[in-house]
């Protein structure tokens, strides 16, 4: 009996220090990784060159899912556009993913990415991808996505996640997956520039259709979300910095940024913003930024309506050594052509100044004098590598 009691005891004794052992390795190996120091930031950017590049979504697909989905992801027109993008010097591409079609089908979609990489890779363009997006429609869905408004702006895009998950902490574990699912799979992936955990968290869309559908007190749901996906992020212990741009606001000092800002800046590995002003605007919020002393990447500009164009960012940003990733590509079921103000005014035509984008469908450019600009620009940066 005796025997038995100590037989038994050190068997409980073995089995909790083994579980302490595996609590402890456990813990050890989600412990997110910290957020790069200036010195590690500055070592990553020095390898990078002049970044420059657009927010990137095949002519064919009206959103995220359309580019996506296995049904209409389509190959032949990402590498043809791809392709363009390489001919005048581009060597990065803004791309958006989305939680559903992780949920969807998780392993597909990783295999679709892998391809969009290869492709990618092929034309000497290394993405920045955009993990969640709160601009646009709030209501996304699976399957057949609906057709353009003719000559309305984004009339199609979608959030991620939609209003319905965001006020729903239940999904936090689904989404969990979905960041560390897709993060992780890549995390050491040469191919991949950087991540973007999440597009414009505070915009309310207001101005458009779906500023009426967004949810009373949204930024209250943003914000703890938005704390959570840059610990899952930095859980997958990417060799990629993590980001999320800052856009709109007063950014003069860090006590004017409002919470959700500060935990954009404080959580970045690279500062990234946007801007759609013009040149004294760009250059304002640029040195606005410098205070933090890291690396500087614009994820979206150049609204030429607006005076945000590249004949005056591109000057600016390389004065700065600011990276550079203008809106839109090639005109087609985004009508990003059209303007913002397409949601409350009727256009019946394509207007004389396009809004975003630089291709037409058939590969001709909307202003060639833009693209030599563009070519100088990285043409600069191949020199000086030689």
């Amino acid at each position: 009996m005796k025997h038995t009691k100590l037989y038994l005891l050190a068997l409980v004794v073995c089995l909790f220090t083994q579980g302490c052992f595996r609590k402890e390795a456990e813990n050890k190996a989600v412990k997110p990784r910290a957020v790069w120091t200036k010195e590690e930031a500055k070592a990553w950017y020095g390898k990078q060159g002049f970044l420059i590049g657009p927010n990137f979504s095949p002519s064919t697909a009206i959103n995220q899912m359309e580019m996506w989905q296995a049904e209409t992801f389509d190959t032949a027109t990402i590498n043809r556009e791809l392709g363009w993008a390489e001919s005048i010097g581009m060597n990065t591409a803004r791309v958006y993913l989305h939680d559903l079609l992780y949920q969807q089908d998780s392993a597909g979609f990783l295999q679709r990415i892998d391809t969009f990489l290869d492709i990618a890779e092929r034309h000497n363009i290394r993405p920045m991808l955009v993990i969640f997006d709160s601009v646009w429609d709030p209501h996304p869905k699976l399957g057949k996505q609906r057709d353009p408004r003719p000559h309305v702006h984004n009339s199609g895009w979608v959030q991620s996640p939609g209003s319905a998950v965001l006020q729903d902490s239940t999904q936090y574990p689904r989404l969990e997956r979905y960041v560390k699912g897709v993060i992780g799979k890549f995390a050491k992936d040469e191919r991949v520039l950087a991540w973007d955990i999440w597009n414009e968290p505070y915009n309310l869309n207001e101005g458009s259709a779906y500023g009426k559908q967004e949810l009373p007190n949204k930024l209250d749901y943003v914000l703890p979300l938005l704390k959570k996906s840059f610990v899952w992020a930095r859980s997958a212990n990417p060799s990629q910095p993590v980001t999320a741009a800052v856009w709109k606001g007063n950014w003069s000092s860090h006590d004017s940024l409002t919470a959700i800002q500060k935990v954009m800046i404080e959580q970045s590995d690279v500062i990234t913003f946007h801007n759609y002003d013009g040149p004294q605007e760009l250059e304002k919020r640029i040195t606005w930024l410098q205070r933090y002393g890291k690396p500087l990447i614009c994820t979206e500009y150049m609204a030429r309506p607006n005076g945000s164009t590249f004949q005056s960012s591109l000057p600016i940003a390389r004065k700065y050594n600011v990276g550079m990733i203008n809106w839109g590509f090639v005109n087609g079921k985004t009508q990003t052509i059209y303007p913002w103000d397409s949601w409350d005014k009727q256009y019946t035509s394509e207007p004389k100044v396009w809004f975003h984008d630089i291709f037409r469908q058939d590969g001709t450019p909307y202003s060639q004098e833009e693209v030599e600009l563009i070519k100088s620009m990285t043409a600069v940066q191949a020199t000086a590598s030689r």
